[in-house]
């Protein structure tokens, strides 16, 4: 996603705090809103708003249209979030509000997959090259075009070659994410660790794979 032009950077607390973001949440890829609509046609009409408002405050969104509805996402910078993404966020909102489309924070999240690796492996490439991602920073990748998950490649402390612990972090809203916590478990999965709720909890699947729900990203300052 892209970054803002400015030098501004703020935290998710400041962005919080802004005028107009109340449809908005920040998430693992920073902040992001649904707007649900009632067909394609009225998820179009929506697209010319978001890049006016892209060109007014300088920011590089991402604009998912669907039947459904549509996701516009404004990408974390080196230091936090571009503060020019309240302003932003505030006109896309309006812009909603006047196309009659409806913010559904319950919809909100973006997806992470930890990839576990044993000491002396290096599996970045493989992943790089079998996803067509691309490298990103020291130790991540991403696909280029910001559509699948963002992967991070993590050493096992304790080299037992059986042993996965790949795992999936579904960043969601701070005030969602008690919610998908519940949903999980009622849906037969077994709470693994919330030492570290509500910044996020470690799941379980019943066979054993793992998922963080993290709202940690939505609440920092």
């Amino acid at each position: 996603m892209g970054e803002s032009s400015g030098t501004a950077w703020i935290s998710a607390a400041e962005f919080h705090r802004a005028p107009g973001v109340a449809d908005w949440r920040v998430t693992g890829s920073g902040p992001q809103a649904v707007f649900t609509s009632t067909s394609l046609s009225h998820s179009g009409r929506f697209v010319a708003p978001v890049v006016a408002a892209a060109e007014r405050f300088g920011v590089l969104p991402d604009i998912d249209v669907r039947p459904e509805g549509v996701v516009v996402r404004v990408a974390f910078g080196d230091h936090g979030i571009p503060a020019a993404a309240t302003g932003f966020a505030a006109a896309v909102s309006e812009a909603a509000a006047g196309l009659s489309l409806k913010a559904d924070p319950s919809r909100v999240q973006s997806v992470g997959i930890y990839v576990a690796q044993h000491s002396q492996v290096d599996a970045r490439p493989f992943f790089t090259a079998a996803l067509g991602y691309e490298e990103l920073g020291d130790t991540d990748a991403i696909d280029p075009l910001r559509r699948g998950p963002q992967l991070a490649f993590n050493p096992i402390t304790g080299d037992t070659p059986s042993r996965g612990r790949t795992h999936f972090d579904v960043f969601v809203p701070a005030d969602q994410a008690q919610a998908r916590v519940d949903a999980a478990l009622a849906a037969g999965g077994r709470l693994a660790d919330d030492s570290h709720a509500p910044a996020w909890w470690s799941l379980a699947s019943p066979d054993n794979h793992g998922v963080d729900i993290a709202a940690w990203t939505d609440t920092y300052d």
